[in-house]
């Protein structure tokens, strides 16, 4: 039960990043650089092995996942929390093409269907009209970044696929070196475009972000992992995109239109469905760390 509570709680708190983005004033590029400094910086001093074994395949999976983690940052500043989360959670519909390519996982006849209903669910989001507002200056790039960064993860939980047959290192260490790696390539763009600097608040929502949303979640999760099986714990991480969109709609009044909230259902109950399919490259999702 205590791991259990460890993974549901490391579940709430990358949940809150959406909400946390849109509070404060600094740009994508500034909050997406200083969140993975932190975070990297925390993530190596709370987890001494992630600073071993940084080889070429362990960097290749770190790049997937700085993309991931560099385009939900900025689809979150220009589309609602709801849509850059459910975009983003299509990463399924991604996996079950690239498996069987990058992987060489056969395709099953129910494959068919789960795409189906994932491609379904993408539509249904897209289908809502891109209304900008305070919180979503530019919704139809927004959207497109986040469907970027549903690829991008599904490229990253191949890597990890890989990795894991090949023994050549572990996500945590490529979850260090990924986000490294968003604040070495985003912190130029932050130092020349860069005019305004935050204020008190904004420099605590990056605290907040680096510390506790992604490095102190990442150490429940790795605490928790190590008693619950990969099905169980890939299903008590779906809490992550459930509450999401409820976080930004509480905190900034961030209401999800009909056709999103319907796609976002399909999406989820999709996701839901192919891990409890049994799915191999579903089960296999590494927890958020995306976020």
């Amino acid at each position: 039960m205590k791991a259990r509570i460890q993974i549901l709680l490391a579940a709430t708190l990358f949940s809150t990043g959406g909400a946390a983005v849109k509070m404060t004033s600094l740009t994508g590029w500034q909050v997406a650089a200083f969140r993975s400094g932190v975070a990297a910086l925390v993530m190596a001093l709370l987890l001494p092995e992630t600073r071993k074994r940084w080889n070429g395949p362990t960097l290749m999976v770190a790049a997937a996942y700085a993309a991931t983690l560099t385009l939900f940052v900025l689809s979150n500043k220009l589309t609602t929390s709801a849509n850059a989360t459910f975009l983003q959670s299509t990463s399924p519909l991604y996996l079950l093409i690239l498996g069987p390519w990058l992987l060489k996982e056969s395709l099953k006849k129910t494959d068919l269907l789960w795409m189906s209903l994932l491609a379904a669910g993408l539509i249904l989001v897209l289908q809502e009209q891109a209304v900008a507002s305070a919180t979503a200056t530019d919704p139809v790039t927004g959207n497109t970044l986040a469907i970027a960064s549903g690829l991008t993860y599904a490229l990253m939980i191949c890597g990890l696929r890989w990795l894991g047959r090949r023994g050549g290192g572990s996500g945590l260490n490529a979850a260090v070196a990924g986000n490294l790696m968003v604040f070495l390539i985003c912190l130029p763009k932050v130092l020349t475009d860069s005019e305004y600097w935050g204020t008190g608040r904004d420099w605590a929502v990056i605290a907040w972000l680096g510390v506790i949303q992604i490095a102190l979640a990442y150490y429940l999760l790795t605490r928790g992992v190590e008693h619950v099986p990969a099905l169980e714990t890939s299903l008590l991480i779906l809490m992550e995109p459930a509450l999401n969109p409820i976080w930004s709609m509480l905190i900034h009044g961030e209401k999800p239109g009909p056709f999103a909230l319907a796609g976002g259902v399909v999406i989820l109950g999709a996701t839901f469905a192919i891990l409890l399919s049994g799915r191999e490259s579903a089960t296999s999702l590494p927890p958020k760390i995306l976020e």
